[in-house]
Order: C-alpha cells, then sequence, then structure tokens
C-alpha cells in the first residue's frame, strides 16, 4: 500500500509498505527496522518475530522515542510480556500492532511531532 504524507526534508515518512517490505522516503527496505523521525536502524530482530529477546527490547527501549510501535508483520502477535519489561521499566510507551496499522500510526504520531519509533517486523514473501 502506497502513504502519501507531507514530507519534512529532515523527517523520515513510511512511503509504503506490504508484508515482505517498507519504504522509507522512497527507499525499500526488506528486513526488521527501526524507523523514527531522525534515525533509521536495520540491525534489529534479525531472528524476526519468534526470535525475539529481551536484548530486542531493550535496545528499544534506549533508542529516545516516548512511542514505540511494534509491527508483527501481517497479522498481530503479542510478544511474551517478559520480553517487554525493559520498555516498561524505562517508562515507554508501546503499542503493538500487525505491519500496515504501525506504520499508518508511525506517519500521523510523526505529523505530529511526537517522539515516536515503530519497531516493525518485515515477513520474507
Amino acid at each position: 500500500m502506497k502513504l502519501f504524507l507531507d514530507k519534512s526534508a529532515d523527517q523520515n515518512i513510511i512511503s509504503a509498505y506490504g508484508t515482505d517490505h517498507v519504504k522509507v522516503n522512497q527507499t525499500e527496505y526488506r528486513e526488521n527496522l527501526i524507523v523514527a523521525t531522525t534515525a533509521l536502524e536495520t540491525d534489529w530482530a534479525k531472528a524476526g518475530f519468534d526470535g525475539l529477546t529481551e536484548a530486542d527490547f531493550a535496545y528499544l527501549a534506549e533508542f529516545g522515542a516516548e512511542i514505540i510501535l511494534i509491527g508483527t508483520g501481517a497479522r498481530q502477535r503479542f510478544p511474551a510480556p517478559a520480553l517487554l519489561r525493559p520498555l516498561m521499566a524505562a517508562r515507554v510507551g508501546f503499542e503493538v500492532m500487525d505491519l500496515g496499522s504501525a506504520c499508518r500510526t508511525y506517519n500521523i504520531l510523526a505529523h505530529e511531532g511526537r517522539s515516536v519509533a515503530a519497531a516493525l517486523i518485515v515477513e520474507p514473501a
């Protein structure tokens, strides 16, 4: 799905997504990634949803966003509560949703100027 929003030159915006890719500022990514308004990290959760660890969420807790959107692929799946402890301990707000919902919500919050990051699980085709 293609998304269209006004884009600030210094802000990452998700311009399109599918279950097997995410486009940020028209650059396509086919791996799990974290998108924030001024940062992009492609070295996150390499083992996919089933391989998520507490360390993956500890990294998110230190990412510097007030809100983390966790996009779990084509469907909404919830990580084990124990894995989410680092986010709770750091008092970082988070929401678990499917990939498309996370992409759309990220764009809305980023456009509002919120401190947001999207941690996205991209599934192979």
